[in-house]
């Protein structure tokens, strides 16, 4: 961070620098060019004011400015555009001017100006023309660097100025990279301080924002160990049993007698890790997935009366009646999760009931939106576990739990569903009353 900030300032003041020199080079040489058009303008009138140029029958021998005047050209033209005087260069050798643009000028309004340039000698050359009274026509001319001569004569102090701003810039962004990254350093050490306010109001989102994300995270990783925990404790237990009953088997230490009950033990402890290793993997599946499961328009109510009739053979066997009321109703989900979701809640209901007991299963709308209740008579939950039923492994009565074989994971998969599709979960319970769990989509 501190190097990108040092480097585009440097950079931000380097295209600044030459940005300004060349605005100001290009301004300064226009005003440059129009002084020596004036210069020119006032030579040539001075010029014709003096006696030397009164008559074209003057002896052209007499004018000699060429020492008088050495930075300045002066050309004396007839109406024919015969040379009749140049300062520089004899006047007979000279080519006839008439083409020259800014004596036809000079002949039509009175006054010429024309600016040509010389590519080899890096200079442009000014012409002034004025028309005397007699009829011919007075040029005077000068040199002056040309735009580029200007900018290459200039490049030296550029360069210089260009190395002292990078340098006093680099040194001043290290001082205000350190002053702005300062309170931020000093704001993420302080992120479990809940009674630490940062310096500057601009960054008390920024603070509540990493803040709540550092509890988010202490949280996620929190729970994460405590699931790796309760996993290893989970499939410990079935696994130990097994273990124990196979090694006894195997000792021939259990008489013929109790061998079936052994064999029975090892079912019920492999039945009870296999459903477990299922909820684990579907938690899994569920952590992974993301916005792009496929979700249809499904019948909430036929959903559910598959769940039912799949589930009334395991009610009955545990002197359950279960049934079903309600209407079609249309959710936007997924089958498969939805299916899921409503399996876990009937077998909830089933397994923590008592013989005799009942499990109502209704799909309705309220207030305009689609609900699947799930309701039992069995032995309920109470107030102080209400809210952490829905966390994984948790039990309200681990010994029923176990018996009944019950992961700890149903209603964790539940919410887990539930968030996926944006719906809300609402429990009601009482012991010895029974549970209510809607759902509302």
């Amino acid at each position: 961070m501190k190097s990108k900030i040092n480097k585009r300032l440097a950079g931000i003041a380097v295209l600044a620098v030459i940005a300004t020199v060349v605005g100001i080079t290009i301004i300064y040489y226009g005003l440059f060019q129009r002084q020596v058009r004036a210069d020119l303008s006032v030579s040539a009138k001075l010029l014709r004011d003096t006696h030397y140029f009164e008559s074209v029958n003057i002896d052209t021998d007499d004018i000699d400015l060429s020492t008088d005047i050495e930075e300045l050209r002066v050309t004396w033209v007839a109406e024919d555009g015969t040379v009749l005087y140049d300062n520089d260069a004899s006047a007979k050798l000279l080519t006839n001017h008439n083409d020259r643009p800014e004596i036809q000028e000079a002949f039509t309004d009175g006054v010429g100006e024309a600016v040509r340039k010389s590519d080899t000698m890096n200079q442009n050359t000014f012409y002034y023309a004025v028309l005397l009274d007699n009829g011919t026509v007075l040029r005077v001319a000068t040199n002056a660097q040309s735009l580029w001569s200007v900018f290459m004569s200039v490049a030296p102090i550029i360069i210089l100025i260009i190395l002292i701003i990078i340098t006093i810039c680099i040194l001043i962004s290290h001082l205000l990279t350190r002053q702005l990254i300062r309170p931020i350093e000093v704001m993420v050490s302080n992120l479990e301080n809940a009674d630490y306010e940062s310096p500057y109001k601009e960054l008390d989102p920024l603070s509540e924002m990493l803040r709540s994300q550092h509890t988010d995270v202490l949280a996620a990783a929190k729970a994460r160990q405590d699931f790796t925990a309760n996993v290893s404790h989970e499939l410990k237990t079935p696994l130990t049993a097994i273990s124990g009953y196979a090694e006894l088997l195997e000792g021939g230490m259990v008489s013929e007698d109790k061998q079936n009950h052994f064999y029975h033990e090892i079912r019920k402890n492999a039945d009870r890790l296999l459903a477990l290793i299922n909820d684990i993997i579907k938690l899994s599946e569920l952590d992974r997935v993301d916005h792009g499961i496929a979700f249809e328009q499904i019948d909430l109510y036929e959903v559910a009366k598959e769940c039912v009739n799949e589930l009334s053979v395991s009610a009955k066997l545990k002197d359950i009646s279960i049934d079903i009321d309600g209407k079609e109703s249309s959710i936007h989900g997924n089958r498969e999760l939805i299916k899921e979701l409503i399996e876990n809640l009937v077998q909830n209901a089933i397994r923590y009931n008592n013989p005799g007991g009942k499990v109502m299963v209704t799909v309705n709308t309220i207030d305009n939106s689609t609900c699947l209740i799930v309701k039992d008579n069995g032995i309920g939950i109470p107030a102080a576990d209400q809210q952490r039923v829905f966390e994984r492994f948790y039990r309200v009565d681990k010994s029923r739990s176990k018996a009944t074989g019950g992961t700890g994971l149903g209603l964790a998969i539940v919410k887990h569903i539930v968030e996926i599709h944006d719906a809300k979960l609402q429990l009601d319970s009482a012991p010895g009353v029974g549970t209510t769990i809607s759902v509302l989509f």
